[in-house]
């Protein structure tokens, strides 16, 4: 695969967080009753920065998690019967029950990580709401979901590769679009 466009650099990402930290806030009309759900691993990173955004933003701490959904891709209909993403694990410390539950990832494509999400989330108590934020919003949906709060649209074609780097993983922040 080749870049073809750089959409992101850690500015952009930085003045994306701190747009849907605000968001969340208002939309919410404060964090009580609110949890932020990283899904693993860039969505993870994202919450935690969303996390100190929020509590930089308001004084007080607000509730996360972590979800675990690896995708098997080619080999989920060979091993387990099914092309749906799988939930590995579940770092959700907190009662989701009543709660506003924001999951977080960094790229939404066609949703099916999003919905196991939901799943995962469903499993764990029944909440009062459950949000979605997204670093990138790349479009070619497949499930009708919607994110709440996206840090940039990016149509692509199916062709392309949405790539998003951040400083915990990858040693730098940056969003790239790669052709295949």
């Amino acid at each position: 695969m080749t870049e073809k466009a750089n959409i992101l650099d850690e500015q952009a990402i930085n003045r994306a967080i701190t747009r849907i930290a605000h968001e969340i806030i208002e939309r919410n009309r404060g964090i009580d009753d609110c949890i932020l759900v990283g899904i693993k691993t860039r969505g993870a990173f994202l919450a935690e920065r969303l996390a100190k955004k929020i509590e930089q933003i308001e004084g007080n701490s607000i509730l996360t998690g972590e979800l675990d959904i690896t995708l098997y891709r080619d080999d989920l209909m060979l091993k387990h019967g099914t092309n749906e993403p799988l939930v590995q694990e579940v770092d959700i410390q907190h009662d989701v029950t009543d709660k506003k539950v924001v999951l977080v990832d960094d790229v939404l494509y066609t949703g099916r990580t999003v919905r196991a999400a939901m799943d995962a989330v469903m499993d764990r108590g029944r909440p009062a709401a459950i949000q979605l934020a997204v670093l990138v919003d790349r479009g070619h949906r497949e499930l009708p979901i919607r994110p709440d709060f996206v840090g940039k649209n990016i149509p692509t074609s199916s062709d392309e590769r949405v790539v998003v780097s951040l400083r915990e993983a990858d040693n730098l922040d940056s969003v790239t679009i790669h052709e295949k």
